[in-house]
């Protein structure tokens, strides 16, 4: 069972911090004392390097998950990865109960997949992959067992943390995430997701925090750099591409 209400606000511990190292180093730290965080969907956008992977590893590890992913029930670590910053957060929370919960960070998937598979062969009782579908996740494709945890796994009534869920899924795939976001938010779930997609961004009443390097921003959906981006090159590719590829 999943003891943590729903997430309202971030505090930042400035006081703690005595070092200008990463992860202080980030733009988005400077200043920062505390970050509002939306009741149904909190996105995180910007550009590689900003901190969006960063704040929300430790937002998760704060909230009491596995730091390389899961429910709250795991507890493995292959290669330490995340920063400390987690020990520099504070989190208020609601009084409003989540009964479920899942930290997906996209680029140790696979470890949680090979994790998955080794509790399974160890433990007797029922078989944990049964509740992403019952297949391995490492026998199919990288979309598919993406896909296969969130039509599964995921129950409603949750807290899910997802550090570029869009990774990989295809357009029609990303459209149908909005649509199964839709319906976990209809049963009171709630999301914090950084991406680098604008399908994703586009899910209605949102708060959008755009991270550079001036800091932190919100963002409404169609001013973001991330949309513009899309849109400018999709209107007129062959002028972009043009321009890319010239000398």
């Amino acid at each position: 069972m999943i003891s943590s209400g729903e997430l309202q606000e971030i505090q930042f511990q400035r006081a703690n911090i005595v070092s200008d190292k990463y992860p202080f180093s980030l733009p988005f730290l400077k200043d920062l004392n505390k970050l509002k965080i939306h009741p149904q969907v909190t996105f995180f956008v910007g550009e590689n390097g900003m901190g969006k992977s960063t704040l929300i590893e430790a937002i998760a590890v704060a909230s009491g998950f596995n730091a390389e992913g899961g429910t709250k029930n795991f507890n493995f670590n292959t290669r330490p990865s995340h920063s400390d910053l987690h020990q520099y957060i504070r989190t208020s929370r609601g009084t409003r109960r989540h009964t479920d919960g899942f930290f997906l960070r996209s680029e140790s998937f696979f470890n949680l997949a090979t994790e998955i598979e080794q509790l399974d062969e160890s433990e007797g009782g029922d078989l944990i992959i049964n509740s992403y579908g019952g297949k391995s996740l490492h026998e199919q494709s990288h979309g598919e067992s993406f896909w296969a945890l969130f039509m599964n796994r995921f129950r409603g009534n949750g807290f899910y943390i997802l550090d570029e869920p869009e990774a990989a899924l295809s357009p029609t795939r990303q459209m149908a995430m909005l649509c199964k976001m839709h319906e976990l938010i209809d049963s009171g779930s709630q999301f914090i997701i950084a991406t680098h997609s604008p399908i994703l961004i586009a899910y209605p009443g949102s708060i959008v925090y755009e991270f550079s390097q001036d800091g932190i921003a919100i963002k409404n959906y169609k001013e973001t750099e991330l949309f513009r981006s899309y849109a400018n090159f999709i209107q007129d590719s062959d002028n972009h591409v043009r321009y890319l590829l010239s000398e």
